[in-house]
């Protein structure tokens, strides 16, 4: 801002040197003592009114009513007009020995330049508050912001603290169950549930918020190996990924929860064998990635599923929807005996 203050006064004082000096350079004649009288009336009045600026913070933060503001500053640009005026006419006597208060100068002569040091205190001083004005509200604008994206993180952050406890309840409880049925795949089910534990544990301590998709899918083979040993050949999964998109970055246990929703509604319920897909897919871009979680199970009725109280597919579509806002997508398809789903596309980051 002072740089700018200082080049619109240089170039104020050049215009006003050359005015006052055009008769004179329309023949080839620089009048010297012209231009002096040019800067002595010009440079005083750019030292005085840079006091403004800080005048203006005080007021500001004083929060004076608007009728308050406008008396302090038509009383100051009285106390500046005088002052400007005596300091000029001061300056003119002692280098260019010119008398502006002469008495055989006319009057106008005398009110001319104390109404344009008014004109002069108003410019400067609306130019003043109306930057501090423009910097307040940005800062408005930021502070806002700032809360914005607060609460965003706080929300996320709840959002993953509700998925953890779901996926370590229904994981022990697929475990419980097998120990029913088999002790040594219980065993080895309770030692791949260790090393699943450690991720989660490890993104939580961690604070880690993405993951590469190459991790989130090992977390995923580690369930469904777990869910393996409990259901057994009545789970068949098929694996179709863009190893392309491995090392990009995407959101931690985006995936878990959506294939474990499959699970739950595909495979539990029924006894004979199922088919589920999960596929990535890199767009041509290279920008964002589309990760598909497909079972052909009963399917649902889209209202049932929209009115469902689950947590597991609805946390991770609010997830994506406060992370990415509209750069996200998060579609499911199903209907009645027509499988069910869900395809999200998720911007591409660097890990």
């Amino acid at each position: 801002m002072w740089l700018f203050y200082t080049l619109a006064w240089l170039a104020y004082s050049i215009l006003i040197g050359f005015v006052v000096q055009i008769d004179g350079l329309s023949k080839a004649q620089f009048d010297f003592k012209v231009a002096l009288m040019s800067e002595i009336s010009t440079v005083p009045a750019a030292v005085l009114l840079a006091f403004i600026w800080p005048l203006t913070g005080l007021i500001e933060s004083k929060k004076y009513r608007p009728l308050t503001i406008a008396t302090i500053h038509v009383l100051l640009s009285l106390v500046f007009g005088v002052f400007w005026h005596l300091l000029v006419t001061f300056f003119m006597r002692t280098i260019v020995h010119i008398d502006y208060l002469s008495a055989d100068r006319p009057l106008s002569v005398a009110i001319w330049p104390f109404l344009y040091s008014l004109m002069m205190y108003g410019v400067v001083a609306s130019i003043f508050h109306t930057v501090r004005s423009s910097e307040g509200r940005r800062l408005q604008v930021l502070a806002a912001s700032q809360a914005q994206n607060l609460l965003v993180q706080v929300e996320l952050a709840s959002l993953r603290n509700k998925l953890n406890p779901h996926f370590l309840f229904n994981t022990l409880h697929s475990i419980i169950a097998l120990m029913r049925k088999d002790g040594k795949a219980a065993e080895a089910a309770l030692f791949r549930f260790s090393d699943m534990l450690r991720y989660v544990l490890d993104t939580e301590k961690t604070g880690i918020t993405h993951v590469t998709l190459e991790e989130e899918l090992n977390f995923v083979r580690d369930y469904l190996n777990l869910e393996a040993l409990r259901l057994g050949p009545r789970l068949n999964v098929s694996w179709s990924l863009d190893e392309a998109a491995a090392g990009y970055g995407v959101p931690a246990l985006s995936i878990q929860p959506l294939v474990e929703n499959s699970i739950k509604h595909a495979f539990n319920p029924r006894s004979q064998p199922g088919n589920l897909l999960i596929r990535t897919k890199l767009r041509a871009l290279q920008s964002e990635v589309d990760i598909t979680i497909r079972d052909d199970g009963p399917g649902a009725d889209m209202a049932l599923v929209q009115a469902s109280s689950g947590i597991g597919v609805k946390t991770v579509e609010r997830r994506l929807q406060l992370e990415y806002g509209k750069r996200a997508s998060f579609k499911i398809q199903t209907a009645p005996g027509q499988g069910f789903e869900i395809c999200l596309t998720v911007p591409l980051t660097s890990i």
